[in-house]
């Protein structure tokens, strides 16, 4: 064997120092789970700075050539037990005191300490050299691998950068009013207790304005606690900006709102805005929960939270392949609990996961940026029980002690970056809602299945709308494509009325004993709205010409193989702040839907006439072309001119803060059906790249991109063509949205009844090229009987989206199984009737 040194010299050019913008992956195997911490450590490739484990950096080695590697080996440190401990062996949980993650005081996370080993390893021999072992070596050997060593170590990780390790709610600004806030000589002087609001006399919650020395009561919270907003309404008639909450002073500070700014804030000059009415900081102590500890007690909602984790009862905990936890990486529950869902999905399992030697073996050289490397990463790493194992206690040195509930686990570290890059959300470490995560993953797959099978088609349906014109009785068939059904939650029809109406009426009254009572609603009520028809009172109909009165029936025109329920929990309240609906909903773990599917066109039945509403012109728009056929050169574009936007509508969004041409881009894609439908429109497109951009009618050409005359790109035509559709309704489509990608999808999918007219057939050859049969135009949909059984659901905890934790429980052999994070346990109560998403698979007949 050649001697290291000079093993060492002859690899030396391929040895490279980071430098600033270089990606250095030390935390994670690029096509594993492996780390530092795992058995024979993480091997850094010295050149790429990719980082392997053990099993893989042969291959990477084998492939690239590449020999110089530093392998980093971690070891926990023994934790000494200090006096918190309860006497069980491992320290009580302690209750959060900071609205965060991954810092002291915040929502549990644990942090580990570690011994850290490195060293170069030379392949394939593997040849090792300290840093001592360099101090024998010439110069240019030492510096040169010094350096590289120095600066891998010294290197933000990727996954440190691209991902924030800890969130915290509870950080603050300096208010701008701080430095030179006017304060009133009126010789008052504020008692350091028995304060009561000026107006009503409410002894709790009070804010004193740092202007005038005034202590009044606080703003009322969502539930009808709190205060009765007298601090907000003296805001308002004397605009003085700054208020401090009494009770939650301190020689360490005090909770500051600034109603101007909106916000908490910092006050520099806190102790002298204090002092001028005889409050003298230092002598103060805390009686009130600051506004972060009302905050986590909401967000830690008794009712929901312990039922929904099961924490009352003592859980089982479950190790082995299909059973792994997933590390929260900060505010990550929603990507864990979607993700475990879907990989016990057999369409994901096949794709990513049977395949992933394949998959692997074909990975390009930065398989750290490759979609369908990191998804099957992911899904091995869930499946094969490699990682499924308890997390070493620290403080038992020889394994003696009774598994934990906590796992090894996998942090999907890669994975959330990959997903989440370029997204305006979730590419942040802020807590997202799962249903808009499972619809942004399913949109991946989708542009990343081009060719080969695609597992989205497990959920994809087609739904009919049928409208009926209640003048002419003549009706409108249309088709869509959705993958989620997304029922409301019918308030109303709740069956515990008057013990709702006697907790509020007890809540009203101050009684702070009032038990919480949720709403019971009946799944069918739920259901029932869903399949009712739908009153459409400004429908323009194409028999009378004229805008009448239309009814709208939604059914399914297929039945996939795996159905998504989602239970619209979260809303809007009149003032538009969102809130969610604290419910309990009696989900069926069998579900027959044949009752609601699609019958298509009646017998005798006439359908409306297919033609336009009139064109006319508003004041504010140019004349630009719009959708149609003309005859004479076969072009998709005629001169007509586009169509009235409801001006009404149009400023009614507006004056919600609204970007102009976004709610006329709302208006017009609703077909002016009202501020509703319109609303509904701007909430599910606000993340839109061009969610503000001028509205741009199809087969404008002043829009960006292509005008009809122009070629259109053939990246985005196989796009699309991957997804089911033939190659002149790609172009149409491509055609009608300016060549924007995005745009064209979502035409394309809105739009099936217009394709249906083209003489196309599969594989995007006309009908007189084909020569078998011509399956409908559109995406590949699976259909069969509408029965379904339950096997999975997720579940959040908190008061909105923006807040709170998942969690998801999935039917694994008859058994449910909880999954929190990186806790995996046999479930002894399934909070069934709590659940936000609803997974089915149908039942096989």
């Amino acid at each position: 064997m050649a001697d290291v040194g000079e093993v060492l010299m002859s690899v030396l050019s391929t040895i490279r120092v980071p430098k600033p913008g270089d990606r250095v992956h030390k935390d994670e195997c690029a096509l594993s789970f492996s780390s530092p911490e795992s058995e024979g450590g993480l091997y850094v490739c010295m050149n790429s700075f990719l980082g392997f484990g053990s099993q893989y950096v042969d291959r990477h080695h084998a492939r690239t050539g590449q020999r110089a590697y530093l392998q980093i080996t971690r070891t926990r440190k023994a934790k000494k037990e200090d006096d918190t401990n309860s006497g069980s062996g491992h320290p009580p949980k302690k209750k959060p005191t900071r609205l965060a993650i991954g810092i002291e005081g915040g929502f549990d996370v644990e942090q580990e300490q570690f011994e850290e080993d490195v060293k170069v390893v030379i392949l394939p021999d593997r040849q090792e050299v300290t840093s001592e072992d360099l101090g024998s070596m010439p110069d240019v050997v030492k510096e040169r691998v010094s350096l590289s060593m120095a600066g891998i170590m010294a290197a933000d990780s990727v996954s440190h950068a691209l991902q924030v390790q800890q969130w915290d709610g509870e950080v603050r600004q300096e208010s701008r009013h701080a430095a030179d806030l006017k304060q009133l000589d009126n010789g008052l002087k504020i008692p350091p207790s028995g304060w009561r609001c000026e107006i009503c006399d409410l002894q709790e919650n009070l804010w004193m304005n740092l202007t005038d020395g005034k202590v009044m009561c606080g703003r009322r919270y969502f539930d009808g606690s709190g205060g009765n907003n007298h601090a907000l309404l003296h805001f308002q008639e004397t605009g003085y900006p700054l208020a401090v909450k009494l009770g939650t002073i301190t020689p360490d500070g005090a909770d500051v709102y600034s109603y101007d700014e909106d916000d908490m804030v910092l006050d520099s000059k806190l102790p002298e805005h204090l002092a001028h009415f005889g409050i003298n900081m230092m002598t103060m102590e805390k009686t009130e929960r600051t506004m972060t500890e009302l905050e986590i007690a909401v967000n830690q909602r008794v009712g929901e939270w312990e039922v929904i984790q099961e924490s009352g009862t003592t859980l089982r905990a479950l190790f082995g392949p299909g059973l792994t936890g997933m590390k929260n990486l900060g505010n990550s529950c929603y990507l864990n609990s979607v993700m475990q869902v879907l990989f016990t999905v057999p369409d994901f399992q096949s794709k990513y996961v049977s395949n992933i030697d394949k998959i692997i073996d074909e990975a390009p050289s930065d398989p750290t940026q490759d979609f369908k490397t990191q998804v099957a990463k992911l899904g091995y790493g869930l499946l094969s029980g490699d990682y499924s194992k308890p997390a070493p206690d620290p403080g038992d040195e020889n394994g003696a002690s009774e598994p934990r509930g906590d796992q090894i686990g996998i942090a999907p570290r890669m994975f959330k970056a990959l997903v989440g890059r370029g997204h305006p959300e979730f590419s942040t470490n802020r807590q997202q809602d799962a249903q808009e995560f499972l619809l942004h993953f399913i949109n991946m797959v989708e542009r990343n299945c081009r060719s080969g099978t695609n597992p989205s088609e497990a959920f994809r349906f087609l739904v009919e709308d049928r409208i009926v014109c209640q003048q002419s009785q003549k009706a409108k068939y249309t088709q869509r494509v959705d993958y989620i059904v997304q029922l409301p939650v019918p308030m109303d029809q709740a069956t515990n009325t008057e013990e709702l109406q006697e907790a509020e009426r007890r809540r009203e009254e101050g009684d702070s004993s009032a038990p919480t009572v949720r709403a019971q609603i009946p799944f069918t009520a739920c259901m029932a709205v869903l399949s009712e028809p739908e009153v459409l009172t400004d429908f323009w109909s194409s028999a009378v010409q004229s805008k009448t009165t239309a009814t709208k029936t939604t059914r399914f025109a297929s039945f996939p193989d795996h159905l998504v329920i989602q239970i619209k929990k979260f809303t809007f309240g009149l003032d538009w702040v969102p809130k969610k609906l604290d419910v309990s909903i009696d989900v069926p773990d069998t579900l027959d839907l044949s009752a609601l599917r699609a019958t298509g066109q009646q017998p005798g039945e006439e359908l409306l006439p297919e033609v336009a509403p009139p064109s006319l012109v508003t004041p504010d728009v140019e004349v630009k072309g719009i959708l149609g056929f003309h005859e004479e050169d076969d072009s998709l574009y005629s001169p007509l001119l586009s169509p009235v936007l409801d001006d009404a509508t149009v400023s009614q969004l507006g004056e919600m803060g609204f970007p102009l041409e976004a709610c006329r881009k709302a208006v017009y894609y609703t077909g002016n059906t009202g501020s509703d439908t319109a609303m509904t429109w701007i909430m599910s497109h606000i993340d839109d790249p061009d969610f503000a951009a001028p509205l741009v009618l199809p087969g404008c050409s002043s829009g960006p991109g292509t005008t009809p005359t122009e070629s259109i790109s053939e990246e985005h035509l196989a796009t699309i063509v991957s997804m089911g559709f033939s190659r002149d309704q790609a172009t149409k489509a491509l055609r009608a949205t300016s060549n924007i990608l995005d745009r064209a999808v979502d035409w394309i999918f809105s739009h099936l009844d217009d394709l249906e007219s083209m003489d196309v057939s599969e594989g995007g050859r006309s009908a007189a090229e084909s020569e078998g049969r011509e399956p409908p135009p559109g995406p590949r949909v699976r259909d069969g009987p509408g029965k379904y059984e339950l096997f999975a659901f997720v579940s959040h905890m908190g008061t909105s989206t923006m807040c709170g934790h998942y969690v998801c429980h999935i039917k694994k052999d008859q058994q449910w199984v909880i999954f929190n994070d990186q806790k995996v346990c046999a479930s002894e109560k399934p909070p069934k009737d709590l659940g936000y998403l609803y997974f089915y698979r149908r039942v096989a007949e």
